[in-house]
């Protein structure tokens, strides 16, 4: 894919441990230990045995009564192999693949396709968030779920990837407060603090504060990274029946020595004359001293909920998000011999984004049976508006190759723009949902519903006409869940899938059509071991069309244009997370997709057709205050679609960690990142281009709560 049209790309995206309690001589699991859940009334996450947010499923039903696979990345895990980000919380998660495609922009997939959707506390439109720009500090989350699937009823479309829903902290109804240190390789620090507690006598009034600085260098040349977030959350029991939230967040994500795109692959042209090009080390980068990459986003929001006493319960929500952006960035178009053909660009964008969304649930009976209802509405809005100022004239230009590496290519000067150069374009959508649980005997539940979009877009994106117009869209969802015991159900379901293409232009100039299709699910989930480990399977075959081919594009007036394919996959999902054994917990799955396009032959092939992503640790019975773990990412082979000798063959990269519990206050670890040192490639997932990851690492931090 060419990285001009995805550095423009970046421009549509919207984008600490908690106490660990352990008496001196008795073993205590380490756990949340939150009083008041990430969503007031929801069970929380103890440990490594996750339970998923009411806001991840919509319809309020449990792990076991969702008719879809769901992971669930603990505030546990996350601590124990330092997750800081959102590219190491996922890359944990055995159905997603993180696609590393530059050094501070990621796509993610599952299922083969792209994740499309990231919520917060269930809020938040699909629109061109596939990208994630910077790495979303995970400071103010107590926890990640990842709804496997299509997704059409629970949230605003269907894609038959994933949601991500990130479940905020949530102000605690007694006091705590923790602070954790770490340093590691390559002068990285942090630094996290997190107090919450009641603010009244009564605790009708709560507050936390959460406050993030994580700073250091890399293994690559030249590239270094700034984040610092701060939150605060104020809960107010207005009375009985009635909560008030609040909310504000400040995350800055600022890095220097960025680039557009990665290290080029291969020398030449085009494929009958490419040959590769080997890198001796792993810290090769593309981005110049000069080439940076800022993104400020602003978050608030407030939930207001009401019981209504009678098993019925009604919540409104609101968000609004401001995001900024400044790069000054250089792209590697082609290299031959030692001549690389690049183009440099300075970007600053300005987006606004709101969404609201009001829903009431609650219990009905029907024909002496008591069943389930969900309904509600929902309201987006975004105005993206940017500017490109190019090096130039707007066209690429030639520079030595080995001067680019060792960052001696100088800085041009941006002068040039045009209306080719900016975006003013705004995105709307507006959905109904409705949708219930029947019970059609006690061991026998039947999900339905649909969800109800109207979707608009309007302005311009770089030269191209961003008119968009879907009224009344219907996208249909169901599914059934049979009780085999009290610890296994069988479920199976069904969704259409509908997705706005708005990020993409097709050889007409326009957006391209909505993404449509079908998604098939069927599964078997489990509880075992008195309920503390839980064990899910899935199978799933999907039929996507009109999807995007950024290998088939066209280059009119300075924009890319790209045409559609249409795909089939299917797949395998297995996965267990929970307590395993007395002190030993674990998260774990094996994951198998097979991606066809409409011609019946393999497509998407940098998406590996097995992977295995596992961690566990164990508290040691002959010390309890020590814990040992291991946490291993392991995939099979990938390669370009077109090119089979631009590939990466299988590879695992193991990490290891040790904690020790120095009192009631303080505790210790270490985490050993891929101590094989193995030496791999992040992601084909940009066709001819790509980065190393990082060597082996070591992180030392402590820790200290009350």
């Amino acid at each position: 894919m060419n990285r001009r049209l995805s550095a423009r790309l970046l421009l549509l995206s919207a984008c600490s441990a908690l106490p660990i309690a352990h008496a001196a001589n008795e073993v205590v699991l380490p756990s949340t230990q939150i009083e008041d859940s990430a969503v007031r009334g929801d069970e929380p996450s103890v440990g490594y045995q996750g339970k998923p947010a009411s806001s991840t499923t919509k319809l309020g039903l449990t792990d076991k009564e969702t008719p879809q696979a769901i992971t669930t990345i603990t505030r546990a895990q996350m601590d124990d192999y330092k997750m800081n980000g959102i590219k190491d919380a996922l890359r944990s998660a055995p159905s997603v693949t993180v696609e590393q495609s530059e050094t501070d922009r990621t796509e993610f997939t599952s299922r083969g396709f792209d994740i499309g959707t990231f919520e917060y506390d269930g809020m938040g439109m699909p629109f061109a968030q596939t990208i994630m720009i910077g790495d979303q500090d995970m400071a103010e989350f107590e926890q990640v779920d990842v709804l496997h699937g299509a997704n059409g009823l629970m949230s605003g479309t269907g894609n038959p990837s994933a949601t991500v829903n990130f479940v905020r902290k949530r102000p605690t109804d007694t006091f705590q407060a923790q602070i954790d240190t770490s340093v590691g390789s390559w002068d990285n620090r942090r630094v996290d603090v997190d107090v919450s507690g009641p603010l009244t006598p009564t605790g009708n009034v709560r507050g936390r504060f959460i406050y993030a600085h994580d700073k250091g260098n890399s293994w690559m040349d030249r590239y270094s990274h700034e984040r610092n977030v701060a939150a605060g959350l104020l809960a107010f029991d207005l009375s009985d029946a009635d909560t008030l939230t609040v909310g504000f967040s400040q995350h800055n994500s600022d890095s220097n020595g960025s680039s557009w795109g990665n290290l080029a692959l291969v020398s030449g042209t085009d494929g009958s004359n490419f040959s590769p090009i080997h890198y001796s080390g792993r810290s090769a980068n593309v981005g110049q001293p000069w080439t940076y990459w800022n993104m400020h986003t602003q978050r608030a929001f407030a939930e207001m909920k009401h019981d209504f006493s009678n098993g019925w319960n009604g919540t409104i929500t609101a968000t609004g998000i401001t995001e900024y952006q400044n790069t000054s960035m250089l792209y590697v178009n082609t290299v031959v011999d030692d001549t690389a053909n690049v183009y440099a660009g300075q970007t600053s964008s300005k987006a606004h984004e709101m969404i609201g969304e009001a829903k009431a649930s609650g219990p009905f009976s029907l024909f002496g049976r008591d069943h389930e209802l969900t309904f509600g509405v929902s309201y987006g809005r975004t105005h993206q508006k940017a500017r490109e100022y190019d090096a130039e004239d707007g066209t690429y230009f030639d520079t030595s190759y080995s001067q680019l590496l060792s960052g001696n290519t100088p800085k041009p000067t941006f002068d040039y723009t045009s209306d080719y150069g900016m975006q003013n374009f705004i995105d709307t959508q507006k959905s109904a949902f409705l949708g219930a649980r029947f019970s059609l005997a006690d061991d026998l539940h039947w999900i339905a519903g649909a969800r109800m979009l109207s979707a608009d877009g309007s302005g311009t994106s770089y030269g191209s006409d961003h008119s968009l117009r879907v009224h009344g869209k219907v996208t249909p969802y169901t599914g059934l869940v049979y009780d085999l015991t009290p610890q296994w159900s069988l479920y199976t379901s069904w969704t259409q899938i509908f997705n706005p293409n708005y990020a993409y232009a097709g050889f007409d100039g326009k957006v391209i059509a909505p993404l449509e299709g079908k998604s098939l699910e069927a599964g078997v989930k489990g509880n075992v071991m008195d309920d503390r480990l839980k064990l899910q399977a899935a199978v799933f075959k999907t039929k996507q069309d009109n999807v995007v081919n950024t290998n088939d594009y066209i280059f009119v007036n300075g924009q890319y244009r790209y045409g559609t394919a249409n795909y089939k996959s299917h797949g395998l999902e297995l996965e267990a997370s929970g307590e395993a054994l007395p002190g030993l917990d674990l998260l774990g799955g094996y994951t198998y997709v097979h991606i066809e396009d409409e011609d019946g032959d393999s497509a998407r092939k940098y998406v590996p057709t097995h992977s295995f992503h596992g961690m566990a640790t164990y508290r040691l019975a002959s010390l309890p205050k020590a814990r040992v773990g291991t946490r291993v990412s392991w995939q099979s082979a990938i390669q370009n679609d077109s090119y089979s000798y631009i590939r990466q063959n299988a590879y695992a990269v193991v990490d290891l960690m040790t904690s020790y519990d120095i009192d009631n206050h303080w505790s210790t670890a270490l985490n050993l990142n891929n101590v094989s040192d193995h030496k791999y490639l992040t992601s084909l997932y940009s066709g001819t281009e790509s980065n190393y990851g990082a060597p082996r690492n070591l992180t030392a931090s402590v820790t200290w709560k009350y």
